[in-house]
């Protein structure tokens, strides 16, 4: 074992670990001081010789179970493979990247961590420096001896791997040092060999030196001696829990990983991780996590372009770690898309490459639910719309049926809710369940079963194209869609008859504050579901899944439908990759009072909007007067009103400069309180309103209350929102109000579907042509037929 900066041989401390002599310590500590973090600086005295110490957040053993628990790692290892470090010509080193790696090390070391790393690289830095000197060499020779035509036929010769590692050691060390210099941290580098695992005491002086590298906060950075390592042995490798042969950086990343009790090893290459099939095969798929005993039935390819390891050592070297207690990614470090973040991502617990764990899921993976959701999905759509129907008049009568083992799932969700205190007051209100609730649940899908005989399958066009040449183009099912929604129990079976209806597969992903109403009202669905065989139609998502793990699902998810806070849907929108997203990210609705607008309908309409259910985005959030107003018997029953329903008012800009002692001014006028506060706002006329609307609302739902047709016509014809209501309260906007039965939630989109989104919104369509025998040869300007292009009449709609 080879250790820069002159580390000396460590010895035993009899009852303690390996720790070094006094006097190798204190050289140690002033060679590296000036750049130490000191950490948790709790200090304990070991024979005499003082360490700064930091405490493990857990007890090294066993492997973490789920990736979600990935953050609370202390001790990492990341192995970087050949062709993460190295370009693509295997000459040189891959800068920017090796930059990345380097920072996003740091980030983590100075989090608390403790960072290593095993690194190639050195042959490919060292054939770099051969080649130009061999080049500058020959070129001086040729130029004495032959003249300067010979030099276009100069040769390079082949470089032995030994010679190139011993001259490009030094060279990569010192990239290393100046890259983490920046962010204030220090390296140190050390060579090992097979040789060093196999003698006693040379193991147990490089345990000690990374024992004690770690405790004064500087990263080892560790490599095989590739300068004087002999061949592999063809047969020398994992030999059973205790030894593994070190052949390669892949089984020295995982033998240290083990031998330093490390609670996570994260192996770079430069695939996104195992496949069951070769990458680049027709049906590979990434395996999003592998557990011991699943490598029988993968097929692994050739090794990667560099390096002397395979995705088959690299799953060997992964197992044997994990058997040894350490949790183990293989992910993706050359891609310029993700590797700038991939180790930060890993260790966070996002979905990233392939995680090996000892703990099988009870259930199916989330993929495999997509799956599932999507097989069933089409089974549902091919079934009769009275089929369907009956699944979803079943639900209904279940919901109703089943009251009691409803509310007392909904029950145990509320009492921990208020236990733990993490829901606010209008978060509860849309957790709890009720009698009239699930009445009013029942009835809503009875509308749409008795709404949805004819909504799969629809003629909406029929053209004739040439003689005996007929195009329809009929309504079909989106596929498969993902449903997100927090605090909102109720949304599942609404979500779910609406799916049912459209004939579309289904995930939902409730949140976990309504664990236990989801869970009886998804049983209730498969239940329902059942009496047609399409069970696994909906699938409730209760893994560990992050929400942004699951957008990244682009080819199983057709669909992302957020219903939640204006939070959940921003993330959601930001995190979907691929997949579209429909929804609404606030729900800021106004109400106009005109010049013109009737007393006895402001009051009722106002109050309806803002106090009925303020939590919901449908509510009113700003109310815009006409200036003429002000001062008047209305606006003065307005404030009164507000007052005795314990309205909260903030005033806006314009409202507080009429006041002498006005209400608290608003931060922002793009504020959705979701609770009984308001602000109020003054405008000059019907236009500022509209303008008003537009700049500061969320096109959503905006009400005018006047009794004059012209401007109200004004109104609704220039406001650009989803819903626009001319006296009458914000709180229509509603699927259920609307006669959709129940809606997957309001759309602000300006495609697809808009407002209250019931099944016509989640149905899109295909082209059905029926031909004989043509072809568009036949339509050229010498062929035989004619485009005819005429409309035909629609096959009549179901009655019912």
């Amino acid at each position: 074992m080879l250790c820069r900066a002159a580390l000396s041989p460590l010895v035993r401390s009899p009852g303690w670990c390996f720790v070094s002599p006094p006097h190798v310590t204190a050289a140690i500590s002033r060679l590296y001081l000036p750049c130490q973090r000191l950490r948790n600086e709790s200090i304990r005295c070991w024979s005499n010789i003082p360490f700064i110490t930091v405490p493990l957040s857990r007890a090294h053993g066993k492997s973490f179970a789920h990736r979600s628990e990935l953050k609370h790692a202390k001790r990492i290892v990341v192995k970087l493979g050949s062709a993460v470090v190295t370009r693509g010509d295997e000459c040189g080193l891959a800068l920017g990247r090796l930059a990345s790696i380097v920072e996003q090390v740091s980030m983590l070391q100075n989090q608390g961590r403790e960072m290593m790393i095993v690194t190639s690289g050195a042959v490919a830095f060292g054939k770099q420096r051969l080649r130009h000197e061999i080049l500058l060499s020959q070129s001086v020779r040729q130029a004495l001896h032959s003249g300067q035509s010979q030099l276009k036929d100069m040769a390079i010769p082949v470089l032995e791997a030994r010679a190139c590692a011993a001259a490009g050691q030094s060279g990569l060390m010192a990239l290393y040092e100046a890259m983490f210099t920046q962010y204030s941290i220090c390296a140190a580098q050390i060579l090992v060999t097979n040789l060093d695992f196999h003698d006693e005491q040379k193991r147990r002086n490089l345990n000690g030196t990374l024992h004690e590298l770690l405790r004064m906060n500087i990263v080892p950075i560790i490599n095989t001696n590739d300068a004087v390592v002999p061949p592999p042995e063809p047969n020398s490798d994992l030999q059973g829990v205790n030894v593994i042969s070190v052949k390669d950086n892949d089984s020295l990343a995982a033998r240290l990983a083990v031998e330093m009790k490390t609670d996570l090893l994260i192996v770079l290459s430069d695939v996104e991780g195992l496949f069951d099939s070769p990458p680049g095969s027709d049906d590979a798929k990434l395996i999003d996590i592998f557990y011991p005993g699943d490598q029988q039935s993968v097929t692994f390819g050739t090794k990667s372009r560099v390096g002397m390891g395979g995705m088959e050592a690299k799953v060997k070297a992964a197992l044997w770690a994990l058997q040894g207690g350490t949790s183990v990614v293989i992910a993706n470090g050359t891609h310029p898309k993700i590797s700038g973040h991939v180790i930060t991502d890993i260790v966070e617990g996002k979905k990233v490459g392939t995680f090996f764990s000892e703990v099988k899921p009870a259930g199916p993976t989330v993929e495999q639910q997509a799956e599932m959701a999507r097989a069933g999905g089409r089974t549902l759509a091919a079934l009769q719309p009275e089929q369907r129907a009956e699944i979803i008049y079943r639900l209904a009568d279940l919901l109703t049926d089943q009251r009691e083992e409803i509310l007392l799932a909904n029950k145990k969700d509320l009492e921990e809710a208020e236990n733990k205190g993490r829901l606010a007051l209008p978060l509860l209100k849309r957790l709890s369940l009720s009698t009239s609730k699930l009445n009013s649940l029942a009835i809503g899908l009875r509308q749409i079963a008795a709404s949805s005989q004819d909504s799969v399958g629809r003629v909406i066009r029929r053209t004739r194209i040439a003689k005996d040449l007929d195009l329809e183009q009929v309504t079909v099912p989106i596929g498969v869609l993902l449903v997100i929604f927090e605090s909102r129990p109720d949304c599942l079976p609404q979500v779910s008859a609406l799916a049912i209806a459209s004939g579309n597969g289904l995930l939902l992903k409730g949140g976990k504050e309504a664990a236990h109403s989801n869970q009886i009202l998804h049983h209730l669905t498969q239940e329902a579901l059942s009496i047609h065989g399409v069970r696994d139609a909906v699938q409730l998502v209760n893994t560990r899944e992050e929400v942004e793990d699951l957008c990244r699902l682009d080819k199983l998810i057709d669909l992302i439908i957020p219903r939640g806070s204006s939070q959940l849907v921003r993330n959601i929108q930001k995190a979907a990759k691929g997949i579209p997203v429909m929804g609404h990210s606030e729900g800021i609705c106004h109400v106009y009072v005109d010049t013109d607008a009737s007393v006895e309908k402001v009051t009722r309409i106002i109050r309806d909007s803002k106090c009925e259910y303020p939590a919901a985005c449908n509510a009113l959030e700003t109310l815009l007067i006409h200036r003429d107003l002000l001062r008047t018997p209305l606006f003065d029953q307005i404030i009164d009103m507000l007052r005795v329903e314990q309205v909260k008012i903030h005033a806006g800009p314009k409202f507080a400069s009429y006041l002498t002692f006005s209400p608290s001014e608003v931060k922002s006028l793009r504020i959705e309180y979701g609770d009984l506060e308001c602000c109020i706002e003054v405008v000059d006329s019907v236009q500022e309103a509209v303008e008003h609307i537009h700049k500061y609302g969320s096109s959503h739902t905006d009400v005018i209350i006047t009794e004059n047709e012209k401007t109200a016509e004004f109104f609704l014809q220039h406001v650009d929102s989803a819903c626009v209501f001319w006296n009458a309260s914000t709180r229509f906007s509603d699927g259920y109000r609307f006669g959709l039965g129940a809606e997957v939630g309001i759309s602000t989109s300006r495609i697809h579907a808009r407002g209250p989104v019931g099944i016509e919104g989640l149905l899109t369509t295909k082209w059905l042509l029926r031909g004989d025998n043509h072809v568009v040869s036949d339509f050229s300007e010498h062929g035989s037929m004619k485009y005819l292009h005429e409309s035909l009449p629609l096959p009549q709609r179901n009655a019912n």
